[in-house]
């Protein structure tokens, strides 16, 4: 059974529900998503009923601009917890992010607050978005972090690949780092797939085998999607 998010529990080893960012926040969070990314940009959805209706799962997300993160929160059918690096969470901005149920990561190190909250996302039936790159770059999956296979294989939640194509086509002439307003950007869901190998061990074997299995079907997936969408 899972715990009741509006309560908390004395005592058990796992995350406690007052580590679990707010699911309300989350969706209050999509909404803005839908309005800005669909005001601003022509996002075309594609795959979208891929993604489990229910319980625990982590978007797996390729990363090449700014945008590729709350245009997956605006288009995705389920609210969404990304981990987010600290160096955005600045004034008002790290307010508005904790305020919409994003989890801040410090990626200089090992972050057990931002693990403890991210597993407690998955603990909760809720949906992880992770950019398992680390950081924005050519956005190809080719660089993993161990952090997915971490999450994927200790919660044993399914991955959900997602490609966001077009972020990085053109830049705009009013404002030169955002793409061009009304341009067409597509976000294409892949299907669910366990990271595991069934065992459930979690050594460092198994993280690294996991880690070589996500690579491979999420640089497989970012293929079909090119192809699909003729990026």
């Amino acid at each position: 059974m899972r715990r009741d998010p509006g309560r908390g529990e004395e005592g058990g080893g796992g995350p406690q529900v007052s580590d679990t960012p707010s699911l309300k926040g989350a969706a209050v969070g999509r909404r803005i998503g839908v309005g800005l990314m669909y005001g601003l940009w022509k996002p075309r959805v594609l795959g979208a009923w891929r993604v489990p209706a229910s319980g625990p799962v982590i978007l797996a997300v390729n990363h090449s601009h700014n945008i590729d993160g709350p245009m997956v929160m605006g288009t995705a059918p389920r609210p969404l917890h990304f981990l987010i690096k600290k160096e955005a969470y600045v004034g008002p901005l790290g307010t508005f992010l904790d305020g919409i149920g994003q989890v801040k990561v410090d990626r200089s190190g090992s972050d057990r607050t931002a693990i403890t909250k991210a597993l407690a996302v998955l603990e909760n039936d809720g949906a992880l978005g992770i950019f398992p790159e680390g950081t924005r770059g050519e956005g190809d999956f080719a660089a993993l972090r161990a952090g997915l296979a971490y999450f994927a294989v200790r919660s044993g939640a399914p991955v959900v690949p997602v490609a966001v194509l077009g972020s990085t086509d053109r830049q705009g002439r009013l404002i030169r780092g955002l793409p061009p307003f009304k341009s067409r950007v597509d976000i294409v869901f892949g299907s669910p797939f366990d990271a595991g190998d069934g065992t459930g061990r979690r050594t460092r074997t198994a993280l690294d085998e996991a880690t070589v299995r996500i690579q491979s079907r999420l640089t497989a997936h970012l293929a079909d999607a090119k192809r699909l969408t003729g990026r």
